[in-house]
């Protein structure tokens, strides 16, 4: 086998939370041909490991580790308005996103700083700031982990929804990713999203006019970098829970006994809470037990103060599950995948 095998291998430069779990065997892909050879391992079970930015360890993980390292980005296809862009599962999302403005194509702009791999985008369907991964997907390519055999998805066939896709139900801990392919858009087709969250009134303080995908990105960064704590110094995984999205008749309710919700409208007539406002309002936020806690500027953060257990972050996750069902009648959610 051309790739290392390591055993008794610690995870916690493998995880942004930082926790200290070992892996009982361990190997890091770079190419679908050591894929394959990972695969013919006898081992159960199998966990794909991507950037480790969405995930939470509450324990050691007995079986077989792969590090889904598949790199290369090209331009795949070009038309008068539109091109497609395959990725590597393994590429940094972020450094993909610089990579197409650099280029000039748009369409992930406002999806800058997400962290984590591509291969993790289409599972967990991305988004921030009025636009989705689902929005630009064309397609992916995978790999079965028992049988081996590759398969392309459409969108169709991945069924997303919010933070949701095939992988995170009926297909979960099925396939492993090993390619997608984006479809972006030409600057003279692009049509810029500025309406959601802060990007226009952070563009107008810089006097930026009028916006491109290039200061919309930096415009989101500058954003993002002043809510979230940055993992280098504090150990996370962004945004834990959901936000919750409520029919109207339950948010018309709470809304009559807490007026100053904050909320946005959905298509289907329900309304999306901002998950972070709820665990605010019961106390969380900037709350530490312990060695973890809700971050200090934003709640919807779970940190790591240093030395924190997956099963401690985990327990706080819990507390505060309670605490928002209790005054809100919501129920939260993860975001982040729990093993």
């Amino acid at each position: 086998m051309t790739a290392v095998i390591e055993y008794n291998k610690s995870l916690q430069a493998y995880n942004t939370f930082g926790i200290d779990a070992r892996a009982e065997v361990f190997v890091e892909v770079h190419t679908e041909t050591e894929l394959r050879e990972a695969l013919r391992l006898d081992i159960r079970p199998r966990y794909i490991l991507g950037g480790g930015s969405n995930l939470l360890l509450r324990k050691g993980l007995k079986g077989l580790v792969i590090k889904n390292s598949i790199g290369g980005r090209r331009l795949e296809r070009e038309f008068p308005h539109s091109v497609y862009i395959a990725s590597g599962a393994g590429e940094n999302w972020h450094q993909l996103v610089g990579w197409c403005i650099e280029q000039g194509y748009g369409g992930i702009e406002n999806l800058s700083l997400i962290p984590g791999t591509v291969g993790a985008a289409p599972i967990q369907n991305i988004g921030a700031y009025g636009v989705e991964l689902r929005e630009v997907f064309h397609r992916l390519e995978a790999l079965h982990l028992d049988t081996g055999q590759k398969r392309i998805f459409r969108a169709k066939d991945c069924q997303f929804g919010y933070r949701d896709s095939i992988f995170k139900r009926a297909l979960k801990g099925q396939y492993c990713i090993t390619k997608v392919v984006l479809k972006l858009s030409k600057p003279h087709r692009h049509r810029l999203r500025l309406s959601y969250g802060a990007i226009r009134q952070t563009l107008d303080a810089q006097q930026v006019h009028p916006p491109t995908i290039q200061t919309i990105s930096q415009a989101v960064i500058a954003i993002r970098s002043s809510k979230l704590p940055d993992l280098a110094q504090l150990g996370n995984s962004g945004s834990f829970f959901k936000n919750p999205e409520l029919s109207a008749t339950h948010f018309y309710r709470l809304k009559a006994q807490f007026p100053h919700i904050v909320s946005y409208p959905l298509d289907n007539g329900g309304f999306k809470v901002p998950a972070g406002w709820l665990i605010e309002q019961c106390g969380w936020k900037g709350k530490r037990i312990g060695n973890t806690g809700a971050h200090a500027r934003q709640a919807l953060v779970l940190v790591n103060y240093g030395g924190a257990t997956g099963e401690e972050i985990w327990t706080l996750a819990q507390q505060i599950i309670a605490s928002v069902k209790q005054r809100f009648g919501v129920e939260l959610y993860p975001e982040v995948n729990v093993w």
